[in-house]
């Protein structure tokens, strides 16, 4: 198999891909060029005209948690240089790239990993069958027959495999059940955090970049574009080329393969090979010189590719970065001008479009429109509901923890973990498991959508967002509430408020994330079906309309996208509709669009300006009263970062349950008579002034039925073992890698020290939604 590679893949065929990928680059940044302008001058009138969407009324993490170890354990790969299993330490920092060592003495010993994996646009298969599936599919003329031997053989009977339809795939498996369960959720968070990849505070470059996919695609006949949203920009770009060359190589190379089957899919998917990784260190796209020598035709493919998709795209967009002070200056001057001058492109492309796409609107989308707006609502609302009450059910918890064992003493204990409950992939798990049910049956095929998979996504990312703002709301105002001194019953009472006034406003701001949701994904549905259904009459007539615009302001108006524009208003006002009605619905637990629930917290927004709170060090200590937080004296600043550099893994083997969960009978503490008045005090609270967990919203305000009690969690399978802290001075070199920004799946270091690792899009907000 050696020779693999310089047989497929010799100096001609190399040529030619890279040929072929240069004019498909070239293509695509014509695009990418002209929607730059439009979206510079959209951004740019937003911000004079914009009003904004209504104020939220939950905080954001203007900090994100860094320096966290989401989840750390061992667990099997297969490696290809010798076609052997091997155990290996992994774990998944904050920024959610899977990161391999040789084992855990390699870690602790500063060992650089043996791999960091970017799971951007990767699934996850939980069986040898899903994925022999898969590869039968995905080359041609190569399907096994029943009883041969398989690619792939899994030692035990719980594998993962990490499949990519061009890179490389990844091969694990545990020894039990509850393992790989554990192991799922949370490659799946990975992957999902990954996929979103392109900030929404990009004002300009990320809608651009979405625009011209949408456009590219869409002058190949190729309509929809959410499901190409996965990873970073040049990601993007990479599965963006290799969907056009992909098809084209497998048909050509699919009958060069020799072998049996099993030993030709071998050969495309990378099982079994040279050892060396396929990927390498610092901007090299390939340990070897020329690859030749490496039997992974796909994923060698795909590097040459993602290689020159980056550096065109770099080179493009630091071009575009410099012409923009001029651009901007020429907007600010003709703002006016620009926008009459668009106006009346606009009005004239609607009298011609209008009547056709109402039409079109009225016989093949209005009557589906609810349809599909509650199969995505049912699972969705649930979704929303399950983190009202994993919140609901967290604090709860740690209230009572937190009273039993001394009042603000240990406050610091259980606020470090409630800080990153959004970040836990196991508890935030019940949520993301409400969307599974999503189909759209019928209504899939239709609108030709193909997968739901994007839309489970999307709202999952949500959720998690969602819960992230509750939770850090409740921290900012305990922390201002822990600077009057509270005792015991007072803390107590405290906590309880707060719950309650946090629940308030996730409900608020829950209805307004899920409802802009629906806007977006009934966009996402309907928008490309009835821009396809229009293409044969419509577009070969916008041509003509290219003279009405002014030539000075030929580089922000665009006629393709005031064409599309004028589409979405077409449907946009039934979608409006819809989403309107369903909000009166009790079951879906939405505010009405009237119910306008202004700040009411004017100064709480000022809270969040501050520095991020510590609680670990702040509210840790063992020595203050019961009533007062002990205050550490003030640190050295090199000391501060050593200890935020610190490893804490968010997922420890003490999370198996909390000592004073609700339902469960306390241990005996050290003052019975005190403490069992606070927790009678806590229960009678709970039941007097609790708001439910997932009541119905009466005209939009919360109905005022009595909870229901907080049931004792099932025991979780044992997690992972906790990372040790490191010593004093260590910290900074043992600072977990990030995912490659120019590597797509392994990244395997150079032997001589630690691989130099480039820096990818972390904690973005999310994807761009442009339809």
């Amino acid at each position: 198999m050696g020779d693999v590679l310089s047989t497929h893949l010799d100096d001609a065929r190399r040529q030619h891909i890279t040929e072929k990928t240069g004019k498909i680059l070239t293509e695509f940044l014509r695009f990418y060029e002209d929607q730059y302008g439009v979206a510079l001058f959209n951004s740019m009138r937003h911000e004079i005209e914009g009003t904004g969407a209504p104020q939220a009324q939950l905080l954001w993490r203007k900090v994100p948690l860094d320096e966290r170890i989401i989840f750390s354990g061992n667990l099997f790969q297969y490696q290809e240089d010798n076609k052997k299993w091997r155990n290996r330490f992994s774990l998944v920092p904050h920024n959610y790239g899977l990161v391999l060592y040789e084992n855990k003495v390699a870690y602790e010993r500063q060992v650089p990993p043996r791999a960091v994996i970017n799971s951007a646009g990767y699934k996850i298969l939980t069986s040898v069958d899903q994925y022999l599936e898969l590869v039968g599919n995905s080359l041609p003329g190569t399907t096994s027959k029943s009883g041969s031997a398989p690619i792939l053989k899994c030692p035990t009977q719980f594998p993962l495999i990490l499949w990519h339809p061009s890179a490389r795939h990844y091969y694990f498996c545990m020894m039990t059940e509850a393992e790989q369960d554990k192991w799922h959720a949370v490659l799946q968070d990975c992957i999902r955090h990954c996929n979103n990849g392109i900030p929404e505070n990009s004002k300009v470059e990320g809608p651009a970049f979405t625009d011209a996919i949408r456009m590219y695609r869409q002058s190949k006949e190729l309509y929809g574009t959410w499901e190409m949203l996965c990873g970073n920009e040049v990601q993007i770009l990479s599965n963006l080329v290799m969907e056009e060359l992909g098809p084209e190589l497998k048909a050509e190379l699919a009958p060069r393969l020799k072998g049996k089957p099993q030993e030709r899919q071998r050969q495309w998917i990378q099982v079994g090979g040279c050892g060396c990784g396929g990927g390498g260190p610092g901007p090299a796209w390939h340990p070897h010189a020329d690859s030749r020598h490496c039997p992974q035709i796909s994923d060698a493919v795909y590097r040459m590719v993602y290689e020159q998709a980056k550096a065109r795209f770099e080179a493009v967009l630091s071009k575009l970065q410099l012409a923009r002070p001029a651009m901007e200056a020429a907007i600010r001057t003709d703002m006016d001008q620009i926008i009459t001058s668009k106006e009346h492109l606009a009005s004239k492309i609607r009298a011609f479009i209008l009547p056709k796409a109402e039409v079109c609107v009225r016989n093949h989308v209005q009557p589906y429109i609810p349809s599909i707006l509650e199969a995505l609502m049912v699972p969705t609302s649930q979704g929303f509901t399950e983190v009202r009450d994993v919140f609901f059910k967290e604090v709860t918890d740690m209230n009572l923890n937190v009273i039993n064992e001394g009042g603000a003493d240990k406050l610091g204990e259980y606020m470090e973990k409630l800080s990153q409950l959004a970040s836990h992939p196991l508890k935030m798990q019940s949520c993301y498991e409400k969307m599974e049910p999503l189909r759209l049956d019928g209504l899939q095929q239709r609108f030709d959508v193909s997968s739901t998979a994007v839309f489970k996504q999307r709202a999952q990312i949500h959720m998690r967002e969602q819960m992230d703002n509750a939770v850090y709301t409740f921290e900012t105002l305990l922390h201002q509430e822990l600077g009057k001194g509270p005792t015991k019953e007072e803390l107590c009472k405290s906590i309880q408020r707060i719950l309650e006034r946090v629940l308030k406003k996730y409900d608020y701001d829950s209805s307004s994330v899920r409802k802009r949701f629906f806007r977006e994904a009934l966009l996402q549905i309907t928008i490309p079906f009835l821009l396809k259904k229009l293409a044969p009459t419509c577009k070969s007539e916008l041509p003509r309309f290219q003279e009405l615009i002014f030539e000075d302001f030929a580089r922000f108006i665009l006629v393709e996208n005031t064409y599309e524009e004028v589409v979405l208003q077409t449907v946009m006002k039934d979608i409006l509709q819809a989403v309107k009605e369903a909000a009166v619905q009790r079951k879906h637990n939405l505010y009405r669009d009237s119910m306008v629930m202004h700040n009411s917290d004017p100064n709480l927004h000022l809270l969040a300006e501050g520095a991020p709170i510590d609680w670990g060090e702040e509210y840790g200590g063992s020595g203050g009263d019961s009533g007062s937080p002990s205050v550490p004296e003030a640190a050295p600043l090199s000391e501060k970062r050593r200890r935020a550099k610190q490893v804490v893994s968010v997922v420890q083997d003490e999370e198996a349950g909390l000592p004073f969960e609700a339902g469960s009978e306390p241990l005996s503490p050290a003052s019975p008579d005190s403490v069992t008045e606070l927790r009678g005090l806590l229960a009678r609270d709970l039941r007097a002034e609790s708001p439910p967990l997932a009541g119905p919203l009466l005209n939009g305000a919360p109905s005022q039925e009595s909870p229901q009690p907080v049931a004792a969690p099932e025991a979780s399978s044992p997690p992972a073992s906790p990372l040790r802290q490191p010593p004093p001075g260590k910290a900074a070199d043992l600072e977990p890698p990030k995912p490659s920004d120019q590597e797509t799946g392994e990244q395997v270091s150079s032997p001589g020290g630690r691989a130099p690792i480039h820096t990818t899009t972390e904690d973005s907000a999310g994807v761009q939604t442009e339809f």
